[in-house]
């Protein structure tokens, strides 16, 4: 068991779980830019697939934190990062929702309430852009891509319905050889 790598993962993911404003999905840019461009724990292509699958599985986003670990380290690896990931966020968002309850009535609260949607969005938003940098390597999965973006932007259909026709054309497109 490497300490030096376990202290690492844990000290990489309890940074990132306190800038987890609007979640683990949130984190994504941030979760890439550590892992692959300042660790070098993984490479674009297992990034993107770790996060395709943490995404499927049932289960909570912050799973993409857990892969993460198991891949670098085992399954210390994988406690020590869950852990990291979730223990500060936890006490933050207790320590935080305690105090907002508590001085409630101050415009300041609700000032800060409010500008933190937008922070929240913005940062989901870029998660999305991080995600498909890593993913897509070529136009039919920019087009994949693109075409299930526009079908959940635009329509009120079950999403499940644009995962089913992305795995069907990456299938086929696999079979005729457009994929390399």
């Amino acid at each position: 068991m490497n300490l030096a790598l376990l202290g690492a993962l844990a000290k990489t993911f309890a940074f990132i779980s306190i800038i987890a404003i609007g979640g683990a999905t949130a984190t994504v840019p941030e979760i890439h830019r550590q892992v692959v461009e300042t660790m070098h724990w993984m490479d674009d292509t297992a990034f993107a697939n770790s996060l395709a699958v943490a995404q499927v599985a049932p289960g909570p986003n912050v799973m993409i934190v857990g892969m993460i670990g198991w891949q670098v380290a085992g399954g210390a690896g994988f406690a020590v990062a869950m852990a990291a990931m979730l223990a500060p966020s936890c006490l933050l968002a207790f320590t935080v929702g305690r105090l907002m309850r508590h001085y409630s009535n101050l415009e300041v609260v609700d000032i800060a309430r409010q500008a933190l949607a937008p922070v929240a969005v913005g940062l989901i938003l870029a998660s999305g852009i991080v995600v498909a940098r890593a993913a897509d390597r070529g136009a039919l999965t920019i087009a994949i891509t693109g075409a299930m973006t526009l079908f959940v932007a635009l329509t009120r259909a079950n999403p499940l319905i644009g995962i089913l026709a992305g795995t069907v054309s990456g299938l086929i497109a696999g079979r005729a050889g457009l994929f390399v």
